[in-house]
């Protein structure tokens, strides 16, 4: 049995969720969020949890077990709290604002970098070198902070770029003196 998969989801006060077969709605404070599961893998509710349950010892059903309950999961977790990751800008020059709802990224560029944002996600600049995505679905504030970081990734000499909050840059020496 799956440790994961059996371990029922507790929903917390102010979000609703709503089983219509295998597809799941979930509306918070935060936002909603829709997903469509597997035909193999059985969702029910059971008071205030939701609990994710296989039809047999497949490899399929198995695999599916755990996956479907930690996405129900991260989707009453989004709505009801959010999702967030931040964005260091390291470099002479690297800067963001933001212009109404998007982002304005300085990069070293002849233009600046403008990225709309998507939709249930949002933009917040605590500093000029510093940048928090915030959403509702973990999988989504991910892509977009994965596509900011893609505009300049780190580099391994003076580790300029755009890195996450806490991620390590391995360094390298560059050119070696010549010695005489």
């Amino acid at each position: 049995m799956s440790r994961i998969g059996k371990q029922p989801i507790a929903i917390p006060a102010g979000v609703d969720v709503t089983i219509d077969g295998n597809t799941v709605t979930v509306k918070g404070p935060k936002g909603e969020l829709t997903r469509s599961f597997p035909e193999i893998m059985t969702i029910k509710r059971e008071g205030d949890d939701v609990v994710v349950e296989r039809p047999d010892d497949s490899r399929e059903a198995k695999s599916y077990h755990g996956l479907v309950r930690t996405l129900i999961s991260n989707m009453v977790e989004g709505v009801h709290t959010g999702f967030s990751k931040k964005l260091q800008l390291v470099g002479v020059g690297y800067r963001a604002a933001l212009k109404g709802t998007d982002l304005e990224l300085s990069l070293g560029y002849s233009h600046p970098v403008i990225i709309p944002a998507p939709e249930n996600i949002t933009f917040s600049v605590p500093s000029q070198t510093e940048i928090v995505v915030f959403g509702p679905s973990k999988e989504q504030v991910g892509q977009v902070a994965a596509n900011i970081r893609k505009w300049r990734k780190p580099e391994p000499y003076k580790g300029k770029g755009i890195r996450y909050e806490g991620e390590m840059v391995r360094r390298k020496l560059g050119k070696a003196a010549k010695g005489d």
